[in-house]
């Protein structure tokens, strides 16, 4: 049949033989003529070295690339772990220096109150902020006072700044100061400049004292500073309430009125002093005893 080959062509005894013949001829040439069968061999090896070199450089450079990705990879794992680290201890000292500026901003507040301190005249405790009250029906703080350290009712509360209020409840370790801004406080206070005496009290549900009762002659003007008059209360003279805002006369008003902002911003405070000097006793009760009475104010001829 046409284009099928014949097994006894292929594999017969002449096609054998031609094998056997060339080879022979091929080891004769390589025994006697090894310079020509080096140079055939060569230029036979050649190409087939270039065929085969060709897939080679590229597995050389498949293996180059992969070595290659697999250290940054390695490195980049090293650099994330340690970026890791660098922003945890970021952390940790941005904690610490948090801390440490909490410390300096306490340590200048009570160096402050230790300055004010050596001024005032009366002896006085240094205490905390520990607590604020949250309901409209008194403005006031908790202190970390109280009755073992000689903390008594109508004690004045102070920081450097001015007056915050008054001891209005302790207990054996607290104590409960009614502020100044509170209507439930009334602190006697005189104008600093025509020394003018009135009554300072709080304004419900703002941040601002005002104060009755000024003569109707008084020059009080804005600006003008008010300060305690040390008569009752708890507090010695000349201690800072505040600064007038706004002077107030009707026309059929008997006393001036001042607005006054208070010079102690109660709503940041997280120190204060308290003054060991409460009303004194026989002045209590000299102003508890009826008028005319033994005893009191006054007496009847």
């Amino acid at each position: 049949m046409i284009g099928r080959l014949r097994p006894g062509i292929v594999g017969g005894p002449n096609v054998r033989r031609f094998i056997i013949v060339v080879l022979t001829i091929a080891v004769l040439v390589m025994v006697f003529l090894p310079r020509t069968a080096h140079l055939v061999l060569q230029g036979i090896g050649q190409p087939f070295a270039e065929a085969v070199a060709i897939p080679l450089k590229g597995l050389a450079s498949l293996d180059y690339a992969v070595r290659e990705w697999w250290n940054h990879y390695v490195a980049l794992q090293g650099i994330y772990e340690r970026n890791r680290q660098l922003r945890q201890q970021i952390q940790i000292l941005q904690g610490e220096l948090n801390r440490y500026r909490e410390q300096a901003q306490a340590a200048q507040r009570l160096a402050a109150l230790l300055r004010f301190r050596e001024h005032v005249p009366v002896p006085t405790v240094a205490a905390r902020v520990i607590g604020r009250n949250a309901s409209n029906w008194y403005q006031a703080l908790i202190l970390d006072k109280g009755q073992n350290d000689g903390v008594e009712k109508e004690m004045g509360v102070v920081t450097p700044a001015g007056i915050v209020g008054q001891i209005v409840k302790t207990t054996a370790s607290t104590s409960i100061v009614l502020l100044i801004t509170d209507p439930n406080l009334a602190v006697p206070a005189v104008i600093q400049r025509t020394r003018d005496e009135g009554l300072v009290q709080g304004i419900a549900h703002e941040q601002k004292v005002r104060m009755k009762y000024i003569p109707p002659l008084s020059a009080v003007k804005v600006g003008d500073m008010v300060v305690t008059s040390g008569l009752t209360g708890g507090f010695p003279r000349g201690l800072l309430i505040g600064e007038v805002l706004k002077v107030e006369k009707g026309p059929g008003d008997l006393f001036q009125t001042a607005w006054v902002v208070p010079s102690v911003d109660v709503q940041t405070l997280e120190e204060v002093l308290i003054i060991l000097q409460a009303r004194p006793q026989e002045v209590r009760e000299m102003l508890e005893t009826p008028l005319g009475s033994p005893g009191g104010m006054m007496t009847s001829p």
